[in-house]
């Protein structure tokens, strides 16, 4: 069974998530749900520097990076998905971007904003009913669904 393992930025303003909806790239389909951003830790790369250039990529922006608010394991189609999600303390920084001058957004992405997560059709689906208040402060939640 192959592990894939991937970290995900947690960036809350005003009560909304900054989300993205996934354009078709890569013999990947386009998505009709949102994620938060993020992507896969390479071989030999630490957690957060792979969040931070994941996140620099799709965004144009350097993320501080703070607690890890979130564990997620689950199957797909090449074995098991691990993901960390880590609260982004800097979240006024990713108000208007502009894809076009990212490295990856503009070919991966098809939207990012930040929405309202109890009516958007976000996955992981328990980030829409998830409470963002106080996110430093919360103990890390683990989703297992192995």
């Amino acid at each position: 069974m192959i592990r894939r393992v991937a970290v995900r930025g947690i960036i809350v303003s005003n009560g909304k998530l900054l989300c993205a909806r996934l354009k078709a790239y890569g013999g990947k389909q386009a998505t009709d749900y949102w994620c938060v951003p993020g992507g896969g830790i390479d071989i030999g790369e630490a957690a957060i520097p792979a969040l931070e250039r994941e996140i620099f990529e799709e965004t144009g922006v350097k993320p501080t990076v703070g607690s890890l608010l979130y564990l997620q394991q689950y199957p797909y189609e090449h074995g098991e998905q691990m993901e960390f999600f880590f609260h982004i303390k800097n979240p006024k920084d990713f108000i208007g971007i502009d894809l076009s001058k990212t490295s990856h957004g503009e070919e991966e992405i098809a939207e990012i904003d930040f929405v309202e997560p109890t009516s958007t059709n976000i996955l992981p689906k328990f980030l829409t009913t998830e409470s963002f208040d106080n996110l430093e402060k919360q103990p890390t939640k683990v989703y297992n669904y192995l």
